[in-house]
């Protein structure tokens, strides 16, 4: 019998996708924290409800943000053990789901204190809010476009990047409130535009807790077909069947895969092995993957489990 894994550029380079986006990832929080201050000082000098309010979103966009930190440095500390062989890298995962919550948290506040001001709105100062607002989306728009590349590729920092993304969002209806209320005096753009951040920001927030829970239920990843993958493996010269082939996701960028290959008699194990980790590598982008070979004709043939 033939035993074998596939490791590639995995092996090379462990850490996840998110660990490259690291210091886009800190220099986002920084630039949060900064908002915030500015949004408090000038949100309670002003008696502003809209800064205030707004602060409160942008302290859990910084708070998701370093929890995506925290999650990466605990994965990167946290090496494969003898008793822990995957290493922490679910860790990003689970700040993901806790990103989720966070904006589900505020995209319904939201909604709830601008249904709530649409019976008597506030009056907004317009000026400060508009000062603040500019500045705030200033500060978004750099973090957006700093962690862009990093949200394709990892959803622990797409789960940061959709923070930052309905801040500015939500930036840009504070500044539009408070142009509006200097022109215009009408008190009711403040709970307008909660509304249209709030109804943003919900179904974004659904996509990124499906993607996190697909992955802790070790589904397979969206983008591979697992029929596809076990008929390619069964066209390989030598191969005649394959079965318990299992394809998940340790964390973004790490997509994992196992099978049990049954081969013609006497066929030669290394190049089957060979063969099918270049199929995976090449055609799936699955970099790690535990491969055992049982020939045809062997007296004690695996046994497939039934679950």
């Amino acid at each position: 019998m033939g035993h074998g894994h596939g490791h590639g550029i995995a092996a090379n380079n462990p850490e996840s996708a998110s660990a490259k986006h690291l210091n886009r990832l800190l220099v986002a929080a920084g630039l949060g924290l900064f908002t915030l201050v500015a949004q408090v000082v000038v949100g309670l000098s002003t008696s502003s409800l809209a800064l205030l309010s707004d602060s409160a979103h942008v302290f859990t966009d910084v708070l998701g943000i370093i929890l995506a930190v925290v999650a990466i440095l605990l994965a990167r500390g946290a090496r494969s053990s003898a008793s822990r062989t995957f290493g922490m890298y679910r860790a990003e995962v689970l700040a993901a789901l806790a990103n989720t919550l966070l904006l589900f948290g505020v995209a319904i506040g939201v909604l709830i204190e601008a249904i709530d001001r649409l019976g008597a709105p506030p009056e907004v100062p317009g000026l400060p809010v508009t000062l603040v607002a500019l500045v705030g989306l200033a500060a978004n728009v750099i973090a957006f476009f700093l962690l862009q590349a990093g949200a394709k590729e990892s959803i622990n920092v797409r789960g940061a990047y959709l923070e930052v993304m309905a801040d500015m969002i939500g930036s840009i209806g504070v500044l539009v409130s408070g142009l509006v209320t200097i022109f215009f005096g009408w008190r009711y753009a403040d709970p307008v535009i909660g509304v249209a951040i709030g109804l943003f920001v919900l179904p974004r927030a659904y996509v990124l807790g499906r993607n996190a829970l697909r992955i802790l239920f070790q589904h397979a990843p969206e983008r591979v077909d697992v029929a596809s993958v076990q008929a390619d493996l069964v066209k390989l010269p030598g191969v005649v069947e394959v079965h318990d082939l299992h394809v998940w996701t340790l964390t973004s960028g790490m997509e994992v895969a196992s099978a049990h290959l049954i081969t013609e008699p006497g066929m030669e194990h290394t190049e089957v092995l060979l063969a099918a980790q270049r199929l995976l590598a090449e055609n799936y982008h699955i970099e790690h993957a535990t491969l055992q070979v049982e020939p045809a004709d062997c007296a004690t043939p695996c046994r497939e489990l039934a679950w």
